[in-house]
């Protein structure tokens, strides 16, 4: 793993997570407790802070940066964010599912409990409505959690990743 400090700025790292041998995270980043950030993942605070809360997974190859003094990444806690997936200079609450491939860009606010599709693209300063699903690009509101089948499913996968992470320490 990459761990590098830019600019008198270290990552913190809480020692229960897991953070796989050819992850990057660098620069200023507060990371949670039970989160898990995986191979091939990019967590690159060099030009602002990330901060993430607990039971966060960030899946295969995603990239979470920022703008440089303009935005900062804050995901809140309990988040999945699915491979490949990048979210760049915006906060995501908490509870929230990114699905693969998605691109969250600068100053978007995702609400609580909510679900970016994957492959969608969630254009600069979109606010994501809580409890809903988003699709599509550019990223249009298409459902509302409760009127899906995916109620639940946000808390499942991010308790199925403090599991697997268990599985790799």
């Amino acid at each position: 793993m990459v761990i590098k400090e830019v600019n008198g700025k270290y990552p913190q790292i809480p020692e229960d997570c897991f953070v796989a041998e050819n992850a990057t995270i660098i620069g200023d980043v507060t990371i949670g407790s039970q989160c898990s950030i995986w191979y091939n993942a990019v967590v690159r605070g060099d030009v602002h802070y990330i901060k993430i809360g607990n039971k966060v997974n960030v899946q295969d190859g995603a990239v979470i940066h920022c703008t440089y003094q303009k935005h900062p990444t804050e995901i809140g806690n309990n988040v999945s964010i699915g491979h490949n997936a990048i979210v760049h200079g915006c906060k995501v609450n908490d509870n929230v599912l990114i699905g693969m491939g998605a691109i969250i860009m600068d100053n978007c606010v995702i609400g609580s409990n909510s679900i970016i599709a994957a492959g969608a693209v969630v254009t600069q300063n979109t606010v994501v409505e809580p409890g809903s699903i988003y699709a599509g690009v550019p990223a249009k509101k298409v459902k509302e959690i409760n009127e899906s089948d995916f109620a639940g499913e946000i808390e499942r996968i991010s308790n199925n990743y403090v599991m697997y992470s268990s599985w790799v320490k």
